[in-house]
């Protein structure tokens, strides 16, 4: 069984922002030499989360006005998270609405995506490093 494990490194100018990653992880899958096989996406801080869905600007902007609406940032006082002196409780709150990681299958070397479907990481207290496990098994 042939296997891979790296890291992508991401720093977001922003706050809040959705990052396609997709290419990056292809390029681990080619990396890799497995034809045939699964890959992990999980990005290693509970306040991001990896997902699958369409890279559309209008839907990028939907996802963070109805993450905000769900969990507002402000008044960071609402939440008992932040009595911690944390003021990200909405962050940890984002992610779990968002999700954790995805898994993808490897088909013929490449990541068996639908049509429009793409690999986002999604920040939600940005502004700072952070890492995104990569990890691809197979044949």
């Amino acid at each position: 069984m042939k296997h891979l494990t790296e890291y992508l490194w991401i720093n977001t100018p922003e706050r809040y922002q959705m990052v396609d990653i997709t290419n990056e992880v292809q390029e681990l899958v080619k990396k890799s030499g497995v034809k045939e096989g699964l890959c992990l996406v999980n990005p290693m801080h509970i306040t991001a989360s990896v997902f699958i869905n369409d890279h559309e600007s209008g839907l990028l902007q939907d996802w963070l006005v109805w993450l905000e609406k769900l969990a507002p940032h402000a008044p960071i006082s609402q939440y008992k998270h932040n009595l911690t002196g944390e003021n990200n409780a909405d962050a940890h709150l984002k992610r779990t609405i968002m999700g954790r990681e995805t898994t993808v299958a490897v088909t013929g070397g490449k990541l068996d995506l639908g049509t429009w479907e793409r690999i986002f990481y999604g920040e939600f207290d940005g502004q700072r490093r952070k890492r995104i496990l990569v990890k691809i098994i197979g044949e």
